[in-house]
């Protein structure tokens, strides 16, 4: 077993100080660009629960959905379990503002589900061309669902993808269309109720979200994609994503996600649940940018196969507090694993990002690659787990995060954890935090650049390792989230 550790190492020194003159400043990195996500559409006529949880709410949104009894049952058990369960202790960032008797764990337009985008209602349909769904539809994806709020408004796959028997729609349609069975088998089962206070409450409240099937040997040419907004105030979206890649299948899946700015806490617990059969691959594909009222406590795991291979890609640009830790469960033989990752905390943000993997076979492989950003006093706290169970005779992994500070005010934490049971593995972790140094700056203005040509490249070259993996091509809201503006930049 060999273990590697560079923590903290100051690769960059030094700092801009607040107060210093407007030609400084202008050299500075500013904000991911909003301005794009932060506009309101009015509530009148939507259907909205009372804030609050209760058995009458968990019965009611069970009702909506014609669910069959199981489902039901597990809601309410769902629920017995969150009022149970104490809240997250010593553990990430306060979340001491989030109040769920102020939260509305259901909101919805009463739009009906639309296959085409003629039919979706005009406010809702001006938001996603706005955020550019539609194009990134036209031009580079196999399928698209839309959420707005609790429910899914908008789902449409090419007829040459639904052909090869890939299934795709939402997890309420699917158990009125054929899948109830293969639902019950596997919903649940990789993020059990008890994993936490905020999962057994999803389970208790989820709706929308989106079921994916692909068939045997089934490979998809082009992306699918799920978007979810979140437009109403003190709301809560609890959407459950369950996809199953069958041996030998190939699927890219991109989730985006955003919400307007308001004054008051809104919630995002949502679930995804992934099953990677034996010689399958799946790209998992993430972009948040939800706004910093939103407390995002989202939980995501997966389950490789034999020979099977997952591929995690996020983008973390939004919310006041973050948990976010996706998880892979290596099952099978030479099972693989790869995360890559970037997050940006400005000011009022406290991200705490990053994942867990566990090796339970021989011969399985994990890779972990993350940069994080920080600026204005904003947080980034990169937090791992890797574990090594008896049975992973040869087992690799190797984790390597980098974080820069932009500010003498912001912070940025590294807490790894690895838990090696194998004398035969081999794992490695290495962890990079530090500033832009003022020598760097001088050296590249010596050579020709601006000191605002200078910092832009040093922070581009810092993200491009991570950035250039995520998919930028499918929407405009993806380019701008990664596209860190330099204040007084031309164009």
């Amino acid at each position: 077993m060999e273990r590697e550790s560079n923590a903290a190492v100051d690769v960059t020194a030094g700092a801009d100080i607040p107060g210093e003159s407007p030609e400084r400043r202008r050299a500075e990195v500013g904000d991911v660009d909003r301005s794009i996500y932060d506009f309101v559409k009015p509530e009148s006529g939507y259907e909205r629960f009372a804030d609050g949880l209760s058995g009458d709410v968990v019965e009611e949104i069970s009702r909506k959905k014609d669910e069959p009894d199981w489902m039901l049952q597990m809601r309410l058990k769902a629920l017995e379990t969150y009022e149970r369960m104490e809240m997250p202790k010593n553990w990430g960032p306060a979340i001491g503002g989030l109040d769920m008797s102020t939260i509305s764990t259901y909101v919805a337009s009463g739009a009906k589900q639309a296959e085409s985008w003629d039919d979706v209602p005009d406010d809702i349909k001006d938001t996603f061309e706005r955020l550019g769904i539609p194009e990134a539809e036209r031009t580079s994806l196999a399928g698209v669902g839309a959420q707005y709020d609790s429910e899914i408004v908008y789902h449409n796959m090419k007829d040459e993808v639904a052909k090869s028997g890939v299934v795709y729609t939402t997890v309420e349609d699917a158990m009125h269309s054929g899948y109830e069975d293969m639902i019950r088998e596997h919903f649940g089962t990789l993020i059990p109720m008890t994993d936490h206070k905020f999962a057994a409450l999803h389970y208790a409240v989820w709706s929308g979200g989106s079921f994916v099937y692909v068939p045997a040997g089934v490979k998809l040419d082009f992306p699918l994609q799920s978007y979810f907004r979140l437009n109403a105030a003190g709301a809560g979206q609890f959407e459950h994503t369950l996809i199953i890649v069958e041996p030998g299948a190939d699927l890219h899946f991109i989730e985006g996600c955003s919400a307007p700015k308001y004054n008051v806490a809104n919630l995002h617990a949502g679930a995804v649940e992934l099953f990677v059969g034996k010689g399958a691959r799946l790209r998992y594909s993430t972009i948040e940018n939800w706004s910093k009222n939103m407390y995002n406590l989202n939980t995501k795991r997966v389950r490789v196969e034999e020979d099977g291979k997952v591929e995690w890609v996020s983008g973390s640009f939004g919310s006041h507090v973050s948990y976010l830790y996706p998880s892979s469960l290596l099952v099978g033989p030479r099972a693989s694993c790869e995360f890559t990752g970037i997050t940006f905390a400005g000011a009022t943000q406290n991200l705490d990002t990053g994942c867990k993997v566990t090796l339970a076979a021989p011969d399985t492989r994990a890779s972990v690659d993350t940069k994080s950003l920080s600026k204005g006093g904003g947080i980034s706290t990169f937090r791992s787990s890797v574990v090594v169970t008896k049975k992973a005779d040869r087992a690799r992994a190797s984790v390597s995060c980098s974080s820069l500070m932009l500010d003498d005010i912001s912070r940025s934490d590294t807490i790894p954890a690895m838990d090696v049971r194998n004398a035969t593995a081999s794992v490695g972790h290495e962890a990079t935090i530090g500033r832009i140094s003022d020598d760097t700056i001088l050296y590249l203005m010596s050579r020709g650049c601006s000191e605002q040509e200078a910092r832009t490249m040093v922070v581009n070259g810092f993200a491009d390792p991570v950035s250039k993996e995520l998919p930028l091509e499918y929407a405009v809201e993806m380019n701008n989230l990664i596209k860190l503006e330099m204040e007084g930049a031309i164009g």
